[in-house]
Parts: C-alpha cells; sequence; structure tokens
C-alpha cells in the first residue's frame, strides 16, 4: 500500500512544480503583454505630435534599410561561397 500513497505524493509533488512553473510563466507574459499595451499607448501619443511622427518613422526606415544592407551583404557571401 506505502508504493500507492508514494505514487501520490510524487504525482501531487509534480503538479505543484509544474503549477507553479505555469504561474511563472503566466507572470512574463502578462507583464509583456502588459509592457507592450503601453508601448502602443506610447507611441499613439507621439504620433499626434509632428515632430515626433517624423523622428520615429525616419528611425524606423534606417532600421529597415540597415536590416536590408544586412542581407545584401549576406547574400554578396553566398555569392562569393557558391563561385569558389
Amino acid at each position: 500500500m506505502s508504493k500507492v500513497k508514494d505514487f501520490f505524493k510524487g504525482a501531487f509533488e509534480d503538479m505543484k512544480e509544474s503549477a507553479k512553473a505555469q504561474h511563472e510563466v503566466d507572470k512574463a507574459n502578462f507583464a509583456a503583454a502588459k509592457a507592450e499595451s503601453k508601448a502602443q499607448w506610447e507611441e499613439a501619443k507621439a504620433m499626434s505630435n509632428p515632430n515626433k511622427r517624423k523622428a520615429m518613422m525616419q528611425a524606423e526606415r534606417d532600421e529597415q534599410i540597415a536590416a536590408a544592407n544586412k542581407r545584401f551583404a549576406q547574400a554578396q557571401k553566398r555569392i562569393e561561397i557558391s563561385k569558389k
């Protein structure tokens, strides 16, 4: 009979640990969603100011240009490697 007790004791301990871990995941996800919501709010507020909107849009374009240049450089490396 003690094997059954040990089994259930172990099972309940596993469930308890799993619930704690899931709670941590839920807290992290909630904090991330809250921060994203605040970021959207702040961006919306900034868009009402023409100078901030222009700066934000320029920064976004600069990021896109940098990403495109990086992809171009990677493609060039692949071309050079394949020619050898």
